[in-house]
């Protein structure tokens, strides 16, 4: 029998690919060259001694002594890592306090310590999803939400940014069907990186309730950040019990992790029901003791008093910047501390961002396509312990080196 020549020359051709010597070098290549045509290459520069306007530890607890000293005691006692998963041996008294600490912070009835905030969603939303599950993702929901819910198995719909309006739909469109998935999870952001603005969380809880949806929220950029220091807590659903909550210590709190953080009756049996199920808790090394030390430190300086004078320095950036007009109509204004300013394209963020490293100060640059708009932003970020006269003057040089960058 003659074989189909038409049928097996892409096999042949994929064959040749596959053992072609070079070829994976060839790709790396290729791909290094769009990404430098599109704008989109990144570094990974450390900080250094510059003014900070870019890191995420906004109390500026990552470096307080308190918070030094706990992690250091805790490498003395527990040794450097968890040694194991949690469900081995890897659970260590201070994760049990950790969670106990998150608990009486957030108003939550349970707490889930994972190594990462990144590890909490995916986990989290790998352990509610399924075949039988629907998830509608927030269209500027971070990409850990969007991994979790695609590596989940269950379907995955996009609601229009903070539209209750959309969100509804997609709801009674999922009831309305020929085949309803039973279980819908309903995942947003409390704080959303990008644009910094705020999710209505006490409208979307209660079009969740009248639908029978959970209403998962990532509370990554409110957590110790916030009023009450919980977004949750401060729009009255802390003791929801179809509210979940994702959060991460990385960002105020300045340490290491990530968590769950459950509310209401069925906060035990879903707090057993991710110890059992989801895989980044069940097989990844647990949080390293002094990172949760850390954490557990930090809560307790994570005080009113800190927060508010991280919103007055946020107040003190939109406010300068704000001081010249070309920038004025330019600036978005958030929730939290990233504030953000629209650039003209990528070449000028990116021209931006150098000019300042070069004048002794760290802002982000965000562009394409880590912006779910396409729009290019530099981000200053507010932090609670820099003084505020002194945080003006590095504001005017960002904004004559911006001014400078486009004339």
């Amino acid at each position: 029998m003659v074989p189909n020549q038409t049928s097996t020359r892409p096999l042949a051709a994929a064959d040749a690919d596959r053992t072609e010597p070079g070829s994976w070098e060839a790709w790396l290549a290729a791909r290094a060259r769009v990404r430098a045509a599109r704008g989109m290459q990144r570094t990974d520069n450390s900080r250094g001694p510059l003014t900070d306007l870019a890191s995420n530890d906004y109390l500026g607890l990552g470096g307080h002594p308190e918070v030094v000293a706990a992690a250091a005691a805790a490498v003395h006692a527990y040794g450097a890592g968890a040694a194991a998963s949690r469900v081995a041996t890897g659970t260590l008294p201070v994760h049990r306090e950790l969670e106990r600490s998150l608990c009486r912070y957030t108003g939550r009835a349970e707490a889930l310590v994972f190594s990462s905030g990144y590890t909490a969603n995916l986990g989290v939303l790998g352990a509610l999803g399924g075949p039988g599950s629907l998830f509608i993702l927030d269209a500027h929901a971070h990409a850990s939400l969007i991994d979790g819910a695609r590596l989940s198995g269950a379907r995955v719909e996009t609601a229009e940014h903070n539209s209750l309006r959309d969100l509804e739909r997609l709801l009674r469109e999922n009831l309305d069907g020929r085949a309803p998935k039973p279980r819908v999870a309903v995942v947003v952001e409390s704080i959303y990186s990008v644009l910094g603005d705020a999710a209505p969380l006490a409208e979307a809880a209660e079009l969740c309730a009248r639908h029978g949806a959970l209403l998962v929220v990532d509370e990554a950029h409110s957590l110790a950040a916030t009023e009450h220091g919980s977004a949750v807590r401060a729009a009255g659903l802390a003791g929801d019990g179809h509210v979940v909550v994702t959060a991460t210590l990385s960002k105020a709190l300045g340490a290491q992790g990530g968590a769950a953080l459950l509310g209401g009756e069925p906060a035990g049996l879903l707090r057993e029901h991710l110890v059992n199920t989801s895989r980044t808790f069940l097989f990844d090394t647990a949080l390293a003791p002094a990172a949760a030390a850390a954490a557990l430190r930090s809560l307790d300086l994570a005080d009113p008093a800190r927060i508010g004078r991280l919103a007055h320095n946020a107040q003190v950036i939109c406010e300068t910047l704000a001081g010249h007009p070309e920038l004025r109509g330019r600036i978005e204004r958030g929730a939290g501390a990233v504030q953000s300013i629209r650039m003209p394209g990528a070449d000028a963020a990116v021209a931006a961002t150098a000019a300042l490293r070069e004048r002794g100060i760290a802002v982000a640059c965000f562009r394409p396509p880590s912006v779910p708009d396409g729009i290019s932003r530099l981000r200053i970020t507010a932090h609670a312990h820099q003084d505020p006269a002194e945080l003006a003057l590095v504001l005017e040089t960002v904004a004559r080196t911006i001014l400078e960058v486009e004339s």
